[in-house]
């Protein structure tokens, strides 16, 4: 094969899908990555507050966003949570899921079981629940009166980050949410009070995806599921 052939096909998402599966998928994610990275974690200028751009050097790269093939009984469209992995899967047709890295609850905090998306808000104002100021006194300097109660505008300093979906069991909110944050090298890592946090682009991305009624699994480490899956690169 001459250069200018060789160059060409190490540049398309076939040849380096077609890598992936034969072996070499690091290799093949470090190439595309270059580019494609950069584009989906770059700064956010076009939204309501503006967004930094990741420094991706201080995110572990397994935890960026990938399709990814995945074998679940669950419909498309659901959204399943692996605590244990510190993965969410959207779950798409064709046996495929976009697979995103998430930061978990930290010991004592951590939840499984069933939920529905009940809301979404963009840039969502955040209201502590009162055991959290018992643990945290030094919020309370942080919190204003809101329309819902005491609490922290939605903004850049909010830890809920630039979305947040509302996770309900029937009628009962459980107060965990899925949503982004501004400190995105916790992504991979148990340092939540329970709740999901997600990169802020990641976050946006799977908003976008997202109608309220989604169903949400949260698995349990006991019951985790194997799964396989093979990255795709994303065109």
């Amino acid at each position: 094969m001459n250069p200018s052939r060789r160059q060409f096909l190490w540049g398309t998402p076939t040849f380096l899908a077609s890598y992936a599966f034969s072996g070499q998928e690091s290799f093949a994610q470090a190439l595309w990555s270059r580019s494609a990275y950069a584009a989906i974690y770059a700064p956010v200028d076009n939204d309501l507050y503006p967004i930094p751009g990741i420094e991706l050097s201080r995110i572990n790269p397994a935890f960026l966003r990938r399709e990814v093939a995945y074998d679940t009984p669950e419909q498309p469209g659901t959204i399943v949570i692996d605590p244990g992995a510190r993965y969410l899967y959207h779950v798409q047709e064709g046996g495929t899921a976009m697979r995103y890295g998430v930061g978990v609850g930290r010991a004592g905090f951590a939840w499984s079981g069933e939920a529905t998306v009940h809301d979404k808000q963009e840039w969502p104002d955040w209201y502590p629940p009162k055991e959290m100021f018992g643990r945290r006194p030094d919020l309370l300097e942080q919190m204003g009166d809101l329309p819902g109660g005491l609490g922290m505008p939605g903004g850049p300093g909010n830890p809920l980050g630039a979305r947040a979906m509302y996770l309900w069991q029937g009628r009962k909110d459980t107060l965990y949410r899925i949503h982004g944050t501004f400190e995105p090298w916790t992504i991979g890592t148990n340092a939540s009070s329970g709740c999901i946090r997600m990169i802020n682009q990641d976050a946006m991305d799977l908003y976008d995806r997202t109608p309220v009624g989604t169903r949400v699994v949260v698995l349990s480490p006991r019951k985790r599921r194997t799964r396989r899956w093979i990255d795709i690169p994303a065109e």
